[in-house]
């Protein structure tokens, strides 16, 4: 497994902790809004900063897909 997959499964996992949910409906949400591939190619800037604002930006990118 590429260290790019290790982190997005990681950050996944997390950010369904920090949203209460699975991992699994967190992936789901990101495929129907078009955004997993968006969110799995920001492993250089996510990987190197704080994971907080990884959530952060990944709720700014659904809530403006979710429009």
């Amino acid at each position: 497994m590429s260290k790019e997959m290790e982190f997005f499964t990681f950050l996944m996992e997390q950010y369904a902790r920090y949203k209460n949910t699975t991992a699994d409906k967190v992936l789901h949400q990101l495929d129907e809004l078009n955004l997993t591939d968006y969110v799995f190619g920001m492993y250089e800037m996510y990987h190197s900063e704080a994971i907080e604002n990884a959530f952060a930006d990944i709720d700014k990118l659904i809530e403006a897909k979710s429009k």
